[in-house]
């Protein structure tokens, strides 16, 4: 289809009186014919394309039914998303021919998870030996505003650094909803601007104009295809509706700006180009004919269907059994290949004893040597072997394709680990430190509700290895937060923080055979000493995600903690008469063991809950509501938190140790609470 459906029912039904149906919108109206050309031209069977929300067109090309266009808008049942997203944030499955990975909110969402699909093309083609994905690319599509998010230039800079098959497509109407593109782009045209890039083959014209539109097009795309580099195309186009449907344009254009634009229509310029060259004015008719009837039949069939049912709103936030009928999704390891891998939850009894940090090191070790869809990579992962050294010797045994340094972008690591889950990859992404990972909030969170908001068709399992906490004697603002809460409500996540090197192995293990992303995260301080030291369990060895581990047995109270905290509290309980302290080490937070808790809480009547995580909505929070509610009658005490003060972390060993909950003040807090 040549045209953007939607916009067919209003001139189809233009007499009709609204009936506000559709409750959120934007037009592709004016970007319709580069996008059907480029849609055409998308032949791989592994090629995939990271869009936006003016797209539709070519997902129109590349397959997506009338019907499900409109029943989504419409908030149908079925559709791209069963009702859950907007209508015009798409996404389109196929086993066989190009995908359209799920679109993002968020203006620049798109372009790194495309980077890391074209990079899993040449990993699956290169390492994997996989001549299915040879001569495949990755589109990412957008418009020149989002040509100055930092989404745009990370993937820029992964594509022209390594080569990738990748072509950018920048459609240029010349706003960003009011604000023209020159407050976007220095000088109006991002193409302009990249004219100096290496290894970047640009393509400049106008893409109302069918001829130009489709050799352009047709050239950057043969390049990318030869093997030799990313491309990028940049091609005029007019906005001819408002930037969506609550705008209104008038507001910020002129009436002949408006004008001018709707001279502009590529599709009065396509019937020009074709007629009679290629058909004659019967064949058009016939053509336009053909088309209302299409739309209007699948407008009806659209409206006929149900609304999504309420009852199924809540599933597939993780990754759950796929009953009769449900889709299944697109994305991270296939089924076959996790229960090929060996595991066991039983301790090997003769492991030497390894540090925190070796223990990481041997199970991602072990798990890249048996299973070649694992990668490994961020900030000085590969040469250096990561700031903590966890890495160390990784990239020179498996070569680095397969674990390998990435440009300093936070966004980047993140969205190019979503491409390459959804492409079929065990992605294992390092951020720094876990403040460095604002920057990758969107890609985060997107990368959670994934496997939700496109209904179980597409997910993105991935495991981002993040270090965070105060270090040995030093802490700061910026590399020794810990903040695990923000990620505990990050939905669709699993967050988990071994507190010894067994159940680091263990927990590492189980992230990566997992079919839901995971946050591991590791403890500075149990990184740079001692005091996670434990066995090594065995390179089978996993710990269900989600389930915690009754570290000491007692009658007197329950102690609930996690993390380097899980040692403080050790020396605290022994401070204490013997069979006193029930310690519980969470290990996961997101999921949490909520019945060893609730257990033994209703066993000692008492519970404190310490961790390092600041005290105003820390989740301890989260843990003391759940006993309020389902504990009150068995409490003997009000449940107790310890925590950090609200106070960011100090830098000076002096302030740390002030800020930071010492054993000797946890068992003070034992005490009181014994004698409450």
């Amino acid at each position: 289809m040549l045209d953007d459906v939607e916009e067919a029912t209003n001139r189809n039904r233009s007499s009709v009186p609204r009936e506000h149906l559709v409750l959120y919108q934007f037009s592709a109206r004016g970007h319709e014919l580069g996008q059907v050309i480029l849609g055409n031209l998308m032949t791989g069977r592994r090629d995939a394309a990271g869009a936006y929300y003016r797209s539709r067109p070519a997902l129109l090309a590349l397959g997506l039914s009338l019907e499900d266009a409109f029943a989504s808008p419409l908030g149908r049942a079925g559709g791209f998303s069963d009702g859950r997203d907007i209508g015009v944030v798409c996404n389109l499955p196929r086993q066989d021919g190009a995908v359209v990975l799920p679109m993002a909110g968020d203006v620049g969402g798109q372009y790194t998870p495309a980077a890391g699909w074209a990079q899993a093309i040449t990993y699956h083609r290169d390492v994997l030996g996989d001549a299915d994905w040879a001569g495949s690319i990755a589109v990412a599509m957008g418009g020149d505003a989002s040509a100055a998010t930092s989404g745009f230039w990370s993937a820029l800079t992964m594509a022209t650094t390594l080569r990738l098959p990748m072509l950018f497509y920048i459609e240029d109407n010349g706003l960003g909803i009011s604000v023209g593109g020159d407050m976007q782009t220095p000088g109006g045209n991002i193409a302009s601007n990249l004219a100096s890039f290496g290894n970047l083959f640009i393509r400049d014209g106008d893409g109302t104009n069918p001829a130009e539109a489709a050799r352009l097009l047709e050239e950057a795309v043969g390049h990318v295809r030869g093997g030799v580099g990313p491309a990028l195309v940049h091609l005029t186009v007019p906005r001819l509706s408002s930037h969506s449907g609550p705008d209104n344009q008038k507001g910020y254009r002129t009436d002949e700006e408006i004008a001018h634009d709707w001279t502009r229509d590529p599709l009065p310029r396509l019937r020009a180009h074709l007629v009679p060259a290629v058909m004659s004015e019967a064949e058009w008719r016939a053509l336009e004919a053909e088309v209302e009837r299409d739309v209007t039949a699948a407008l009806d069939a659209a409206r006929a269907r149900g609304t999504p049912r309420a009852d199924k709103v809540k599933r597939y936030i993780h990754a759950e059994p796929v009953l009769p009928g449900d889709p299944e999704a697109i994305g991270g390891l296939p089924l076959g290949v996790i229960e090929g891998l060996p595991s066991t939850e039983a301790v090997a009894e003769d492991g030497e004893t390894v540090r925190f940090a070796e223990a990481v090191r041997r199970t991602l070790r072990h798990e890249l040597a048996i299973n070649p869809r694992v990668t490994v990579f961020g900030e000085d992962v590969g040469r250096k072997g990561g700031v903590h050294l966890v890495t160390e010797g990784l990239q020179k045994q498996f070569g680095d394709a397969r674990v390998f340094d990435t440009s300093l972008s936070e966004e980047g690591i993140i969205g190019r680990a979503v491409g390459m889950a959804a492409a079929g990859l065990m992605p294992v992404a390092e951020i720094q430190f876990r403040k460095y990972a604002d920057p990758a909030t969107e890609q985060l969170n997107n990368c959670g509700t994934m496997r939700w908001r496109t209904n179980n068709r597409f997910a993105a399992p991935i495991v981002v290895r993040m270090p965070g906490g105060f270090g040995k004697d030093v802490g700061d603002p910026w590399h020794s937060i810990s903040d695990e809460v923000r990620f505990a409500k990050s939905l669709g996540w699993q967050v988990v923080m071994p507190s010894n090197a067994r159940d680091a192995v263990g927990l590492l293990r189980s992230a990566m055979r997992s079919l839901n992303p995971t946050i591991y995260f590791e403890h500075r301080s149990l990184l740079m000493t001692s005091d996670g030291s434990a066995r090594y369990p065995g390179d089978d060895y996993v710990v269900p995600i989600g389930k915690g581990s009754r570290l000491t047995e007692g009658t007197g109270m329950t102690v609930v903690t996690w993390g380097a905290m899980v040692h403080r509290c050790v020396d605290a309980a022994q401070q204490l008469a013997a069979g006193i302290v029930e310690l519980i080490d969470l290990r996961s937070i997101a999921p949490w063991d909520r019945e060893l808790v609730l257990e033994s809480v209703m066993k000692t009547g008492r519970c404190l809950i310490v961790h390092e995580d600041t005290q105003t909505a820390g989740f301890g929070a989260e843990i003391a509501a759940t006993l309020a509610k389902e504990a009150f009658w068995h409490l003997d005490a009000p449940v107790d938190r310890y925590a950090i003060d609200d106070v960011p972390m100090p830098y000076h060993p002096v302030l740390l140790e002030a800020v930071v909950p010492s054993a000797e003040q946890i068992a003070a807090r034992m005490r009181a609470l014994i004698d409450a």
